[in-house]
């Protein structure tokens, strides 16, 4: 059986990020879980920084995302939101989604938020996108180059090449995993 993550928002508000996560999410290597909370956030991030995009067109993107991966979505946690300790208190949520959901990991840019002393009772690890992504690779180095290939394929407006998708994931974190994927692709 496969390990269960979930996706925290600061690693879903990169374009670029996002959709290889949720690509890699699609190929069966681990389960990818977030909540309605964690993309309330997601959307709150992007339209904050990015105040000119369409409302409409992230809760497009929301709803795509929903329905690329099955079984994504995690309920029903929030009685074990008020029990749990954090840094900060906004993040509570998503320990409880991942608790709820019995997750492995939370991919979080924000490990100060998720300290190893709140987490290890659980089992739960905090990595940063770019840590998950190169254990990914690690798993399975063809499954991942193949998803980046067919990402980069996909960008068609604005197109880029793979080598502009790679760039755009190192500017976004991803520098170890990216330095992986070049031995593959």
């Amino acid at each position: 059986m496969a390990f269960t993550v979930v996706y925290d928002a600061s690693v879903l508000h990169p374009a670029s990020v996002r959709d290889l996560l949720v690509r890699l999410a699609q190929t069966g290597l681990f389960r990818a879980r977030w909540s309605n909370q964690i993309l309330d956030e997601m959307v709150d991030s992007v339209l904050r920084r990015q105040p000119e995009l369409d409302p409409a067109r992230l809760a497009r993107t929301r709803d795509l995302m929903c329905r690329a991966v099955a079984d994504c979505m995690v309920e029903d946690f929030d009685p074990l939101i008020e029990g749990l300790e954090l840094p900060d208190p906004d993040d509570r949520h998503v320990l409880a989604a991942a608790i709820k959901c019995h997750a492995q990991v939370i991919v979080t840019e924000n490990l100060r938020d998720f300290p190893d002393t709140v987490l290890d009772p659980y089992g739960i690890e905090a990595q940063r996108a770019d840590e998950f992504v190169l254990h990914v690779i690690e798993l399975a180095p063809a499954a991942v180059a193949a998803v980046l290939q067919r990402q980069a394929d996909a960008l068609v407006n604005p197109p880029q090449s793979l080598d502009e998708l790679l760039d755009r994931l190192r500017s976004n974190g991803l520098d170890r995993a990216v330095a992986a994927l070049e031995d593959h692709l």
